[in-house]
């Protein structure tokens, strides 16, 4: 593997000497890399209990690589890159070989937290002796304002004709935080997501590292399937508030990434795994995913061109006709990015 980490401390804020860090943030890419330093001014302006960072860089941009470099210098943080793009879980497994406190914290590059966020996340974990903490998850800007997710469900579920199915749903989302927050309490839970989760750092002595086979797609699920199918439990905390901030490619230099990070291979290849790990039925809810496949694509980056050519009309034939031929440039990126990670593999091995 070509990995660099930057060989510096891991962050620790001014604390009194007997005062150590309880627990290590694991920043990863998402999809873009247009956000990331808001996403991390963020966590340095509303994290007041002390913290280790480590930082994923999967081949960020010429610019942001210098930005993080010298925030690592500054922060005393420790930041590792490759120099290929990375699948989800892979960026975390590299930060977790980092982490050496009781727990961890898995961050998206582009979600934004507030005031408390962590310290409420902590206090949940220590009070249920939960494996896993969620917090209450927004989307889009304005910041917090929006659910996008408030707990849910994930399990295998077994129909009158035998079949195990997988039942996934999201609480709350689309809400607004100030009419429901109120009547929010901390609860035990079967879902939790990668945007922003408090994982204790033990549960992995039992279950192993995150699922690397699930490329983009649904490992909280399985992530959270596999923790409480250990004995160990899942809670939403709506005391910590963050944001996750989706949108489209803001730079020429988040295209690439974004669309390999969305490729149907990639998604075709996590369905597929998580329907053989889960012995699952292949019914109604994954023929409708194979439907959608490229949706994200279709959305932030097809529709908008096709809307720019058309002088914002909009038309569905021209959208119909770049999506073919994205179709295969999308192709030809996920077979470049296997040959570029295998000749890295290669002569690292």
């Amino acid at each position: 593997m070509n990995l660099t980490a930057e060989e510096t401390p891991l962050h620790q804020p001014p604390t009194a000497p007997d005062s150590l860090p309880q627990v290590t943030l694991v920043i990863v890419p998402r999809e873009r890399f247009s956000y990331a330093r808001q996403s991390l001014e963020s966590i340095y302006a509303h994290t007041k209990i002390p913290f280790k960072l480590v930082y994923v860089d999967g081949n960020s941009p010429a610019s942001l690589k210098h930005y993080l470099e010298e925030q690592a210098q500054r922060h005393q943080f420790k930041l590792l890159r490759t120099d290929y793009y990375l699948y989800p879980n892979q960026a975390r497994n590299l930060g977790l070989q980092w982490v050496d406190t009781p727990y961890l914290v898995f961050v998206d590059n582009d979600v934004i937290v507030s005031p408390g966020w962590l310290e409420a996340l902590v206090e949940c974990a220590e009070e249920t002796d939960a494996a896993v903490v969620g917090p209450l998850m927004c989307q889009h800007e304005p910041i917090h304002q929006e659910v996008h997710f408030a707990g849910g469900d994930s399990h295998v579920w077994v129909d009158k004709n035998g079949r195990r199915r997988l039942r996934e749903k999201m609480y709350n989302q689309g809400k607004q935080v100030a009419d429901i927050r109120n009547r929010l309490q901390r609860m035990p839970t079967e879902l939790a997501e990668f945007h922003c989760v408090l994982v204790r750092r033990s549960i992995f002595d039992t279950i192993g590292q995150l699922d690397e086979a699930l490329l983009n797609t649904k490992e909280h699920l399985d992530f959270c399937m596999t923790v409480r199918e250990a004995g160990a439990s899942v809670y939403f905390e709506p005391e910590s508030l963050v944001t996750y901030v989706p949108g489209p490619p803001q730079n020429w230099s988040d295209v690439h990434y974004y669309m390999l990070r969305w490729s149907d291979a990639w998604t075709l290849a996590s369905l597929h795994r998580l329907r053989d790990k889960w012995q699952l039925a292949e019914d109604g809810y994954f023929q409708a995913k194979y439907k959608k496949l490229g949706w994200r694509r279709y959305m932030s980056l097809i529709q908008p061109l096709a809307n720019r050519l058309t002088f914002n009309v909009g038309s569905n034939f021209i959208a119909r006709a770049i999506a073919k031929l994205e179709h295969g440039l999308n192709r030809y990126l996920t077979y470049s990015h296997a040959r570029r990670r295998m000749h890295f593999t290669k002569s690292n091995s």
